[in-house]
């Protein structure tokens, strides 16, 4: 009991100043628990709250603002063994911050100068967002490779809503890897579209390509979509990713490898930006049919997915 009553003295002693993050960040280091724990802990506590939210609380990239979040935080309250509200109170009002703001695609990936030029030709506005009537929720990547660990073929299963009445299109702006044939790539549309205009940079390895739904989308509803790549002559990855411009409410990728060719190593990585260190980075395994898959949830502005090493 006296050393219980000595960690919750110490407790709020540290979190009485705030802010947040920091408050949050120095708890967990008390008690040693990893950010998989941490959410075993709250789930015990009849909430749930992905990884990466934890994490972008924790570094101070974006702050519990949901009215549901406050179930969260007093949830941490009680795991982290902290005094009741002693974490609600250093919330405060939500500012937008660097990471909630939608950043531009250079941002994100400053190689892909040539492929954004191909972006603002197909859009017709130069530097605006490109699909920015629709939000995308739910998205479903499986990357499948070759005997020699090249990339045969990338299909994606799509959800987005519509923001507001009209949007017909969606607007895919890929990046193979350097020293693929981007000019050789097949596009497929497999359900729910078809391919409109295409623009191909060789240069830069990247390629732009329309979606089109053949209707307008009513406000508010949702849409389905289903698309192929099926690259002709690719080199072997380092990785796969995809740049998440609004949240996402979840991601899975999967990859699926050849039993000749398996990588050393599989890491789930999440990234605020391409310059700036990992958020997340845990080991995956292989499972039956050399299969590694990686599911993000409540995704915010970053890029998402999995590094390969290979021996």
């Amino acid at each position: 009991m006296q050393q219980q009553s000595l960690a919750v003295r110490w407790s709020a002693r540290t979190v009485r100043s705030g802010p947040f993050h920091r408050a949050l960040s120095e708890a967990v280091d008390r008690r040693g628990l990893s950010l998989s724990r941490l959410r075993a802990h709250l789930a015990a506590h009849g909430v749930s709250v992905a990884e990466s939210t934890l994490s972008y609380w924790q570094r101070g990239l974006r702050s519990p603002s949901a009215p549901r979040s406050l179930d969260v935080v007093r949830a941490l309250e009680s795991v982290l063994n902290l005094p009741p509200d002693s974490l609600v109170v250093l919330i405060g009002p939500h500012r937008t911050t660097d990471a909630d703001r939608r950043p531009s695609l250079p941002e994100l990936q400053q190689s892909w100068a040539e492929t954004f030029a191909l972006r603002d030709e197909l859009s017709g506005m130069p530097g605006s967002e490109e699909n920015a009537d629709l939000d995308v929720a739910t998205v479903v990547d499986v990357l499948t490779l070759g005997a020699q660990g090249r990339t045969e073929e990338i299909s994606s299963t799509m959800v987005v809503r519509a923001r507001r009445p009209g949007p017909d299109s969606f607007l895919v702006t890929h990046q193979d890897e350097d020293g693929s044939d981007v000019m050789a790539t097949e596009i497929v549309a497999v359900d729910g579209c078809r391919v409109g205009r295409v623009r191909r940079s060789a240069r830069s390895a990247g390629m732009v390509f329309e979606l089109l739904f053949d209707r307008g989308l009513a406000e508010g509803e949702t849409h389905t979509f289903g698309f192929t790549l099926r690259p002709s002559a690719s080199v072997r990855p380092g990785n796969f990713h995809r740049v998440v411009r609004s949240r996402m409410s979840a991601y899975l990728l999967r990859l699926r490898f050849h039993p000749a060719a398996l990588p050393a190593r599989c890491l789930r990585t999440i990234r605020p930006r391409e310059d700036l260190e990992l958020l997340v980075r845990e080991p995956l395994f292989c499972g039956p049919g050399n299969t590694v898959s990686a599911y993000f949830e409540e995704l915010g502005v970053g890029i998402a997915g999995v590094d390969l090493i290979w021996e």
